[in-house]
This record gives structure tokens, sequence and C-alpha cells, in this order.
């Protein structure tokens, strides 16, 4: 079978008949009454349990799925560690028509998928065996243009989601889901010689390339040929173009400067829709007009070549979600946005469970763990506030980690706030200790989801606890929305070989250079600072935590790579440069690392030292040998944008910086 004039490709009569050989054999009641029996018993059970409704994070029952190649089984609480990925297709959503006829994306899929995860393929319409069929020739096409071995992990079945008959359906439509992988996005023709409306699916182009979107109100449609070249009398009107001639780049460029509201591209029959976005300089250049992609509809053709008024109008249906998850733990997840179309976005969540799991054990070595804040509501000037008791036994242990994490006040990722915010520990233990109110750990709020867990290493910060009982603060922006944070204080021995002759332990910590606005006097703000090391000094090291935000024009901060750097002596420079700031994945390859995956927004692009979602982690250098321990030295700061001054002519970045000298002996 072919959707929309070929956008799938032909399966062969033996393998469509065979399947739906399988598929009505699993919907008799002749051949299943025992299974259907089974279920009934286990749906009254889970009722009975309390299980009417799901939520992220609760465990997942166990089920069975008739598949192409027999059944698949979950079973839930199982010691393989292995992640469970579940994916409802439908050909009503141009999205993942998209999703599943790129190239790029199928190998993102055969590429990136970690070999500990499997994936379970879903039809939400009638039409599920062709789907699942479809699905497995278009996988089985890419795994073999690249040599890779990745189906005996994916499960494609042939039973539609409404027939399943156990508890994924209503996960799938209960919980929330908005975004750019799910709704079907759509648009409407209408003409005055139609009786009915022509309802066709949409994919619009790149958000991140495109600033226009489309309006609520009616549009004129017009006839623009293929649009390589500028068009007269287009203004006010939504040029009608077709794929091919030109990169979409060059044919948005034309309608723009013709004047169209926006731009409709459609397929050539036999073609899939395609994502539309800039390639290579094309992305230096901002577009304001919204544009999408649709099949060709030939009533629509017909239509403007006859002359005749055609008005569109866009909407979006609401849908059943099209993901979720169930980690190593057997636990529920959502999987959050995908901004475009790729499997990238599912290897990536995968990616995270892979981090939390290792995280996991990490957090199982011995500790001794002070509680801070357990499930503390953040928000508004005071932020969240503790004082606690520290170990009696504080000089036994040279080692401290921040284990932090935030959620949000629902279980859903619909209650989290819209934005990424800067999250900063401070800590006092003596108010007349040059100590107090110091920042000692700094994360990044994730953009819209409800997941993150960080343990971060600063040890170098031990003693700021100078005292039996100290306090923290916690706090982000006062005006944004509320976060739920956690964060325990893990003490440990770093000493591996029991010799504590052979541990070096920091006595003493000198504050040295703050941040602030990056502008063409950032700089001249800055002084030498001479110190002397104490008696008794091993060593020293260069302790900063910087991240860079705001955007002039040339997007510094946040998007733009600047350097830092830490002179010793006149003649010594220690450098952190934030190379990564600006690419396009750059904060998307450290998940592995932490870095929630699947926000909204522009969460992928590198940034200025920081990621959305993530741990800031310290820099450390030791710079014991660039220094005379017995006479008197000096550091001096100052940051660069492309190895010179900053000098912006719009407003300005920041820099959010502290930084010490850890004296160790």
């Amino acid at each position: 079978m072919c959707y929309n004039s070929g956008c799938r490709g032909l399966v062969s009569s033996l393998l469509y008949f065979s399947a739906a050989a399988l598929f009505l054999n699993a919907a008799s009641p002749r051949g299943n009454v025992k299974w259907f029996n089974n279920l009934e018993h286990v749906n009254t059970a889970r009722l009975n349990e309390g299980l009417g409704g799901f939520e992220p994070g609760d465990p997942a029952p166990g089920f069975e799925v008739h598949t192409l190649d027999g059944q698949f089984t979950y079973t839930p609480q199982n010691d393989s560690k292995r992640v469970l990925l579940v994916h409802a297709f439908t050909n009503k959503s141009a999205f993942l028509e998209c999703l599943w006829t790129t190239s790029e994306s199928l190998a993102d899929l055969l590429e990136y998928l970690p070999s500990n995860t499997e994936v379970l393929l879903l039809s939400l319409d009638e039409t599920a065996v062709q789907d699942a069929l479809w699905m497995r020739e278009q996988a089985l096409s890419a795994a073999a243009h690249r040599g890779k071995e990745v189906l005996s992990r994916l499960h494609f079945s042939p039973v539609p989601i409404y027939a399943l008959g156990n508890w994924i359906p209503r996960v799938l439509y209960s919980w929330g889901c908005g975004g750019h992988n799910c709704g079907l996005a759509q648009v409407v023709f209408s003409s005055p010689d139609w009786n009915l409306p022509v309802i066709s699916k949409r994919l619009n182009a790149r958000y991140d390339w495109l600033n226009g979107r489309w309006g609520s109100d009616p549009y004129t449609l017009q006839e623009a040929g293929d649009g390589c070249g500028p068009v007269a009398s287009l203004e006010g009107a939504v040029a009608w173009i077709s794929e091919g001639g030109c990169s979409f780049f060059t044919k948005i460029k034309n309608m723009a400067e013709s004047n169209a509201s926006g731009v409709l591209v459609y397929a050539l029959p036999g073609n899939p829709i395609q994502d539309m976005n800039c390639v290579g300089d094309e992305c230096s250049t901002s577009l304001n007009i919204p544009a999408s992609m649709v099949h060709v509809e030939p009533s629509v053709a017909q239509a403007l070549g006859k002359g005749r008024p055609v008005n569109i109008t866009f909407q979006i249906t609401p849908s059943p979600n099209f993901f979720f998850a169930i980690d190593q733990k057997g636990a529920l997840s959502e999987m959050g946005w995908f901004l475009y179309p790729t499997f990238r976005f599912m290897a990536w969540q995968a990616e995270w469970f892979s981090f939390s799991e290792a995280l996991r054990e990490q957090l199982s070595r011995p500790a001794v763990s002070v509680s801070v804040f357990d499930d503390h509501l953040m928000r508004g000037d005071a932020g969240a506030q503790a004082t606690v008791d520290l170990p009696e036994d504080l000089l036994a242990f040279n080692g401290l980690e921040l284990e932090a994490a935030l959620s949000c006040p629902g279980r859903r990722d619909e209650t989290c706030a819209h934005w990424d915010h800067t999250v900063q520990l401070f800590i006092c233990c003596d108010e007349t200790s040059i100590y107090c109110n110091l920042e000692i750990g700094r994360w990044i709020t994730a953009f819209r989801r409800g997941t993150g867990h960080w343990l971060t290493d600063v040890s170098p910060l031990i003693p700021f606890l100078n005292a039996q009982k100290c306090s923290f603060t916690m706090k982000t922006a006062p005006w944004a929305m509320p976060w739920v944070t956690s964060l325990n204080l893990r003490f440990t021995h770093n000493n591996q070989t029991g010799n504590s002759s052979e541990t070096l332990r920091p006595f003493t910590i000198m504050p040295l250079f703050n941040g602030g606005t990056f502008d063409k006097d950032y700089n001249s703000r800055y002084q030498e600072i001479k110190f002397s090391s104490p008696a008794s000094t091993k060593k020293v090291e260069l302790y900063a935590v910087i991240t860079a935000h705001g955007s002039d024009e040339n997007f510094c901060g946040e998007f733009c790579v600047t350097s830092h750097h830490f002179q010793i002596n006149r003649s010594i420079n220690n450098s952190l440069v934030f190379e990564s700031a600006g690419s396009p994945l750059g904060c998307a390859l450290r998940v592995p690392d932490g870095a929630v995956p699947n926000e909204h927004g522009t969460w992928l692009y590198g940034r200025g030292g920081w990621c959305d979602g993530l741990q800031v982690d310290p820099w450390r250098t030791d710079i014991t040998s660039q220094l005379d321990l017995t006479e008197t030295n000096s550091v001096l700061y100052f940051g660069l944008f492309e190895g010179r001054d900053p000098n912006p002519q719009t407003e300005p970045g920041y820099i959010i910086m502290y930084s010490y000298l850890v004296f160790y002996k």
C-alpha cells in the first residue's frame, strides 16, 4: 500500500497478507481467549491496586504485544537494565511521515540508539498492519545501506493501539502532548466552488531558522511556480510553489522579497514531505515569513489553474502522544519535544537514561550524606533556604560532592518553568568570615522539562565549611516559575591508599575575580592581585566557575566564543575557552554528561560555559609550578571575544563568575 501518492514504499503482497493473517489471528476471540481472559484478570487486578491512571515516574506494568516477528514481552522490574522507548505512528502527521522518510533521521536511529535500548513501534490507525510493514521496510532499507544491525531491537506491531487491550493507550491518550513532535498540524483549503474544505497535513520549516509564524486569520493562496525567482503581485498572499529547482532557502527568500505573507511548498507527486531547513551560510540570513510543506492537492492546483480563489487557514488538531519511555528502573517517562523530525531525539532520551543509571551507581558509593533540601519549593527573592548540622568529624573528609536535583511542581513537563535560568548555591557558616555568602555551586534549569539530577565535585571548597552548622541558600531569578529542589552534601574520603600522608587537603581559599557586563570596559575593571602562599602550602589550584549570558550583535555572551585568562606573574597564561558556544549541537552532545534532552527552545546549541538542564562544572588548574611559594606572586584576569577586548555596539551580555585560589597542605 502507498500513502500520499508515493510517500511510502510498496510492500510485497506476500508480506502484506502474512502480516494481515497474523493481525486477524491476534484479534480472533477463538484464537486468543486465554490471552484476553488473562488480560481482563490483570486489568481488574491493576484497578484494584489503584493503577487506574499513570503518571511519569510510576512503575510500568508488564505487558505483551504481538509483533511482525512473534511477540514482544515487557517484564517489570527486571535486572536487565534495559530501556524501552515506545513510538506510536500515524500517517495523519506530516512530522511523523518525515521522521520515517528522511534518510538522515533513519541514519540517526541506526547510528545513535544505545545498545541497551529497545523500541516498540505501534500504529494509531486502522492501517496498523501496513504501517508496521512499511516502518520495518524503511528501517531495513536504511540498515542495508549502512551495514548496521539494530533491527533485533526494533519491534513492529501490526495491532492498532485501540485494540492492544493493555495500559499503553491510556498513557498515550492521557498524557499532555504539545509542541513540535505531536498534534496534527494542518492546512485548511477552501474555495467558493467546493462544498467542503480540503484539509492537508503540513510540516513547518525549521523553527530556529524562520522567524515568521502563521496567524489565525485566513490567507489568500496564489500560484507562484517553483519559487526560484521573484514573482510580481504577491502582496499579502501566501505563495503556492512546488519543490525542486532550487533550495528551500532560495524559494522562501524570493517569496519574502516578493512581499508574500507566507509560503506553502508542495511535494511533487510520489515524494514525501521534507524537513525544510537552511544549509551552511544560508542559516546566517534571517527570513521573517512563515513557511510549511504539504502534499500536492489536485483540487487546489485545479482551482488556482482556473483562476478561482482559494483561501487557507492553519490549525492544529489535538492528538495522542506519539512517544513515551520506560527507563532502566521500570519507571514511565515523558520524552519531551522533538524539535525537528529525526530519531536522534529518541536516542538522546536513551542516552540520558544511561547517564541517570551511571549516576545511581555513583551515588551507591560510600559517603556521609547530609540533606540540605528535600523537595523544597524554590521561588521568589528568598529562594530555598536551610541551616544544617555538619558531621562532627569534618576534618576526616577530603571529598565534597553536591548531589542536586530539580523537578517541577507537578509530575508532567507541562507544569515546568517556561525558560532556562541560572541556579546558584550560596553558603555561610560564620557570618564574621570572609567565606560567608560565597557561591559554591551552579546549575541551569531545563526548559519545560522536569528531569534533572547531577553530582558535582566541589572538594576544593571544603574550607568554606568552617563551623558545625552552616546555612545554604539556593536561588534563581525571583520572577521565574517555581522549581522543586533537592540537595545533599556528600562527604567522602578521596584517599584510596589509606595512607593519610599521601593526601593533600585544601585549608585556605582566597577569593579572586567576579564577572560583570561584557562591554568595552570589562577588562579595565580588574586589577592585578598580589598574594603570598600560606606557610606549609604544598599545592595551589586555580578554581573558577564561569558562564556567559545575554546577546549583543555578536550573540555575546551566550552564543559567542569567549576566552577567559588568568595570568600568573604576568608571564604564564591559564585559559578557559568556550569553543562550542553557538555550535548547532554543542549542548545536545552533553546529554551523556547530564544535560536534560528534548527540552523546549534552542537547548541543542552550545553556550558560553553552560547548557540548559546541566550543572556548571568547575574549572580547576594546578598552578603550583607557576609560583614561587616562598615569594609574592600575582594573578590577573581578563576576558576576550575573538582574541580582543569586547566592544559591543548593542545590548552587551554579561559574565557570571566566581574564582578562587585554593591552597593545599
